[in-house]
């Protein structure tokens, strides 16, 4: 993951790194503040466009990959061959989740109610990495790959 710029506060004022909070980029912000799940750079266009209407699909592309490698997004790949994107949270911080994606349909879940083991799990793993590569671990992103119990009926 990317290291990101911005630090603190609300939403992306002051983006840092010589990124200013252009009007595309408030629009993708408002866009994927307001999504329920994780949205398409397609759908993120058509969102962006109703308030934007001038705005052309190779911008929302490009500001996308800016606000990803800025890490102010998270890309999530459902293994439908198109990326899908979330506001980025912290590790261990409020929002943070893990994903479970089902490989047949392409169902993204948010895992975040995490018992203690997992969290211990998780830390010591942390732990141990940092040990062996001597890596200074800021965060981490995990995900699971299966399938759905409705894929799983169908089979």
């Amino acid at each position: 993951m990317p290291r990101r710029c911005w630090r603190g506060g609300h939403g992306w004022r002051g983006l840092g790194c010589g990124q200013r909070l252009t009007a595309p980029r408030q629009a993708i912000y408002q866009a994927l503040s307001g999504a329920q799940g994780h949205l398409s750079a397609d759908e993120i266009f058509l969102r962006v466009r109703g308030r934007m209407p001038g705005i052309g699909l190779a911008t929302v592309y490009r500001n996308l990959e800016l606000l990803r490698t800025g890490g102010h997004i998270r890309s999530v790949d459902a293994g439908d061959g198109k990326a899908r994107y979330e506001l980025h949270q912290a590790a261990g911080g409020p929002g943070h989740h893990h994903h479970l994606i089902c490989r047949q349909c392409g169902q993204v879940i948010d895992y975040m109610d995490f018992e203690k083991d997992e969290l211990a799990l998780v830390k010591k793993l942390e732990t141990q990495l940092s040990g062996k590569y001597k890596y200074q671990i800021a965060e981490h992103d995990i995900t699971f790959y299966g399938t759905c119990p409705n894929c799983a009926k169908r089979d």
